[in-house]
């Protein structure tokens, strides 16, 4: 199996998992991870996250980002691999229907999150829907 190759199974894998660790980067280049719900469409993997939250900022400034598979509080697991990959924010017309991957994936943990963040929320935050492909 040749690196690319590899790359590209390792990184399909990710979207089999329950939570990954997703790296975004500082504009001085530090790195900050984030335990997140991850979803597939097509070879595609999809994030959702809060429209205003730290890692919008950091992946408008850039795409970059790295995935490892990790446990619902981000300690990554044990011997799994970081794997490169290149972010894009997705338009709002993109959410609802892609909001559907992960109800699929999460069923009722998904909605029982949703219904829960409205209530201490008040509202239902904006959210939005990142699309993460394998290299760099």
């Amino acid at each position: 199996m040749t690196d690319q190759s590899a790359d590209n199974t390792r990184f399909a894998a990710l979207g089999d998992e329950s939570f990954v660790l997703l790296t975004t980067f500082r504009k001085t280049g530090v790195p900050v991870s984030t335990p997140v719900w991850v979803a597939r469409d097509g070879d595609a993997l999809l994030v959702i996250t809060p429209s205003e939250s730290g890692k919008v900022k950091r992946l408008r400034n850039s795409g970059r980002v790295q995935l490892q598979a990790c446990g619902r509080r981000g300690t990554a697991k044990a011997g799994a691999p970081v794997v490169d990959g290149v972010a894009e924010i997705l338009p709002d017309s993109e959410t609802a229907r892609l909001r559907a991957n992960f109800r699929g994936k999460y069923g009722f943990e998904f909605s029982i999150v949703n219904f829960i963040e409205r209530l201490v929320a008040r509202q239902q935050k904006p959210r939005l829907i990142v699309r993460i492909t394998g290299g760099v």
